[in-house]
């Protein structure tokens, strides 16, 4: 039966154990998210690379759609990077390198990231330090450009001072805001609506890319199996400290029924030496006193009135002499000498004695024992399973049951269990019967369950009485050390 006590040690090491293993499952997630970052960081990085590469390298905004997808192609070549997309404004490739790839839908993009089993994709936009987009144009398109640079007529440079045009330094500002012009924006013969519509269609405004998700995967798979490593030795850290309290708590208990066991002990035999000296002052009288009422019963001239007295002085004496041998027995210290013994054969003596008192009553005694070995004094096992089961006989009506069973209750323990259909025992005297002179039955002396406890505690075994559906009363017997263990 497992204690109060008991239960407040293991829901504590139940909650211990749930805070580790919640611990370790939030820790791995935290990683697998930190490892999930890492690659998203990288694509952005590789992008902001990119972009910083493409505004170095433009001419008038623009940039050579071959030679850009050809250095695209060669920063693909490699495990980490599968593919990347240039999107315009529109959603539309105006650029790729590597494999193809299905864009996912837009409401499934997370931040602009999203994960497959195998890889993830990163979208992210292109940053050209300016606000005016990059132009991705094929070859044709571009020396169409660099065609209208060439022939562009005189007027469109009007905007520019031409009044000091000899001079130097003018012509050196004309060159560098050029210059400027050439790198930043829109070329300055071309019409505002036409580099519009040109940036809708070729203007760079996202990088795609496609990164290999097998870093992050593998990291995961590492650190998942050292979580669930920890999580097995928490485990059986928690299992054995569980084990360790219950060795604790039945080491603990079998002490303290030594303890109490010796403690009575010493007691009994203080109690005997008294007992005896009561024994022998009281007997002595006793004898006297129903032998001389024998002898006045058995005279003839004596009236039926005075025969009957002393037939009533008789039984009084023999009940009063039954009760001192009882309290003998009861002072007697218990002197356990442990045997291997035979439980079913010493169960069937008991049911053998008392065999003319269950046929008087016409009791259905019901043996269900299993041919179990274990360690007890014979002698005090029978005087208990003899007192026990006469408490049943005198308790149960005419025609009643009586059930004696016994079996193992693990590998190194077994319990007694002796029942019937009486009018059992009520709650509040259950705590109250093996008490000595304590009684519910005319007759009794109220010392048998008395000396049943002293056996059982004498052999650091346990007896409770409970209550037996429907009806009746239960004692059972329990922590009996088993001879063979299995």
């Amino acid at each position: 039966m497992i204690t109060r006590r008991s239960w407040v040690v293991y829901g504590m090491l139940t909650a211990i154990w749930a805070v580790l293993i919640a611990w370790q499952i939030a820790e791995h997630m935290r990683a697998r998210q930190a490892f999930q970052n890492m690659v998203v960081d990288r694509g952005r990085y590789i992008t902001t690379t990119c972009g910083l590469l493409m505004r170095g390298s433009r001419y008038f905004g623009v940039v050579s759609r071959e030679r850009l997808e050809a250095d695209l192609n060669q920063l693909v070549n490699t495990n980490e990077l599968r593919s990347v997309e240039l999107l315009n404004t529109n959603g539309e490739a105006v650029a790729s390198a590597g494999m193809q790839f299905e864009m996912p839908p837009r409401n499934e993009l997370e931040g602009g990231v999203f994960w497959t089993d195998s890889t993830v994709i990163v979208e992210n936009p292109v940053d050209l330090g300016t606000n005016v987009p990059q132009l991705v144009l094929p070859r044709e398109a571009r020396d169409e450009l660099r065609s209208l640079e060439t022939n562009r007529p005189p007027e469109a440079v009007t905007n520019v001072d031409t009044a000091s045009t000899t001079n130097t330094s003018t012509n050196g500002f004309r060159r560098r805001y050029y210059d400027w012009r050439r790198q930043q924006g829109r070329p300055y013969w071309m019409k505002e609506a036409d580099y519009k519509e040109l940036i809708e269609k070729k203007g760079a405004h996202t990088f795609v890319i496609v990164m290999s998700a097998e870093l992050a995967r593998h990291a995961t798979h590492n650190d998942r199996w050292m979580r669930a490593i920890i999580a097995f030795l928490a485990t059986v850290a928690v299992a054995g400290a569980g084990l360790a309290w219950r060795n604790l708590e039945k080491t603990s208990e079998l002490q303290l029924r030594l303890v109490r066991a010796s403690e009575l002990n010493l007691h009994l035999k203080e109690l005997n030496l008294a007992a005896a000296g009561l024994a022998h002052e009281t007997r002595n009288p006793l004898n006297i006193i129903r032998g001389l009422a024998q002898l006045i019963s058995k005279q003839q001239n004596v009236s039926p009135e005075t025969q009957a007295k002393s037939k009533e002085i008789i039984n009084e004496t023999d009940r009063v002499t039954a009760q001192l041998n009882e309290f003998i027995n009861y002072s007697r210290p218990r002197e356990v000498r442990r045997a291997p013994t035979d439980l079913n054969a010493v169960a069937g003596e008991v049911v053998r004695t008392l065999n003319y008192d269950i046929e008087e009553k016409g009791i259905q005694l019901q043996l269900q024992i299993e041919p179990i070995t274990i360690e007890a004094d014979e002698q005090l096992l029978r005087q208990a399973l003899f007192n026990l089961v006469l408490n049943a006989i005198q308790a149960v009506p005419a025609q009643g049951a009586i059930r004696i069973h016994a079996g193992k209750r693990n590998t190194e323990e077994a319990f007694i269990e002796i029942s019937d259909n009486g009018p059992g025992v009520s709650p509040e005297n259950r705590s109250e019967i093996f008490k000595p002179y304590f009684t519910t039955n005319e007759e009794g002396t109220g010392l048998g369950l008395a000396v049943v406890q002293q056996i059982v505690l004498a052999h650091g075994w346990e007896i409770e009485c409970l209550a037996n559906e429907p009806s009746g009363a239960l004692f059972r017997l329990a922590h009996i050390k088993l001879k063979d263990k299995v």
